[in-house]
């Protein structure tokens, strides 16, 4: 049976499994038919192909996608290794988990730049065959923002105050969860006295503006804007709590049959992704750990927003980008570990069930085999098992 219809099989089942056991499910978060669902057309991914069906989140985390896609530098590079000039690779841009997990299970996307929650809504759906992460992206780029005015000096001062996520059960709702546990305090729900709600991004910053909410707990460029904009202070910085502070928010993903039919089309996107992401790292070269070369970060922020631009039409203030660049570093290294203990936390947090042998389900989604064979030939360090 072709693994794609496999995949749309055993989507409806577990769907079905869970619509008969759960009545409370938002059903419009597995549909992936909420608000920000993107439409989706295109081509079904074909073996042996001369197309590239690519997904990614126009977030500052995915800048290798946002650069390479958007300034024309992957289709310059796939098309160098193609004889006759005419590999195609069609941008896909999500703004939600759901949509992008639903488009690899239909076939409309064969690669994706993702999150954390798209991995293990990935992992949960279809088990451990059908996806493969082949790469790492971005690690950091996420903090706790309080407001100045909000009384809260430390962490003692959490106690009967309102925070927001941007949504349920995400990686940075349950960081924010698991960081009130650890220092003692409880949300409302669970007998405490410290409400944590859910919020689309814009929301987050009308409400922090407004005194609605007291802090957030937010990816870049929010943790900028909150800062810059809105009268806020970052009280915790994510990677201050992570070894050596890193820790995944960025993978890139593709379904298992594309990548046994066209390693050589995933070995070109690797060889572009590693450039890119080589490049980047070059313009936010650090000076004594601290302030990065402003001349380089202007030359980033300039080749992000001209990507962004020619795919969304949109672009952020360069001082913004600027400061939320400096909270994230852009790696190959899938940083396998801190999904690990995400997917764990998530688990503690009621928000999925784990099988018996889910940690090692997990681990058998990273394939590193092109990735390492690209760094190898770079003269790079490889990655890992």
């Amino acid at each position: 049976m072709d693994s794609k219809v496999k995949l749309g099989i055993s989507f409806a089942i577990i769907l079905a499994v869970i619509i008969s056991s759960n009545s409370s499910i938002n059903w419009s978060v597995f549909s992936g038919l909420n608000s920000n669902t993107d439409s989706l057309t295109g081509q079904v991914g074909n073996s042996k192909s001369n197309s590239l069906n690519l997904g990614y989140f126009p977030n500052v985390n995915h800048a290798q996608a946002i650069i390479g896609i958007g300034t024309g530098n992957f289709s310059t590079a796939m098309n160098n290794f193609d004889e006759n000039g005419n590999f195609t690779i069609n941008p896909r841009v999500f703004n939600s988990n759901p949509s992008v997990v639903d488009a690899l299970y239909s076939g409309q996307v064969d690669v994706a730049y993702v999150g954390p929650n798209s991995i293990i809504d990935g992992l949960i759906l279809s088990g451990p065959e059908e996806l493969r992460i082949i790469s790492g992206v971005s690690s950091g780029g996420a903090s706790f923002v309080v407001r100045n005015d909000s009384g809260i000096d430390s962490v003692s001062d959490l106690g009967g105050k309102k925070f927001a996520s941007p949504q349920l059960g995400n990686t940075q709702d349950v960081a924010l969860r698991k960081y009130l546990v650890d220092n003692g305090f409880n949300t409302v729900e669970n007998g405490g006295d410290v409400t944590v709600i859910a919020l689309k991004p814009g929301d987050i910053i009308s409400q922090f503006q407004s005194k609605s909410i007291d802090g957030a707990w937010v990816p870049e460029p929010i943790t900028t804007i909150l800062k810059q904009q809105s009268n806020g202070k970052i009280l915790v910085d994510e990677r201050d709590l992570w070894p050596n502070g890193k820790f995944v928010t960025g993978n890139i993903i593709v379904r298992t049959d594309y990548l046994r039919d066209n390693p050589d089309v995933i070995k070109r996107l690797l060889q572009a992704h590693v450039d890119e992401t080589l490049w980047i790292n070059e313009k936010l070269l650090q000076s004594n750990d601290t302030n990065a070369n402003e001349s380089q970060v202007i030359t980033l922020t300039s080749a992000f927003n001209q990507g962004l631009k020619n795919l969304t039409d949109k672009t952020f203030p360069e001082i913004q980008l600027d400061e939320a660049l400096s909270r994230i570093e852009f790696t190959t290294d899938p940083l396998s570990d801190s999904l690990l203990k995400i997917a764990d936390n998530t688990y503690k947090f009621g928000y999925i069930k784990k099988g018996a042998n889910w940690d090692e389900d997990l681990r058998k989604l990273y394939d590193f085999t092109l990735l390492n064979e690209v760094l190898s030939e770079k003269g790079l360090q490889t990655i890992k098992s």
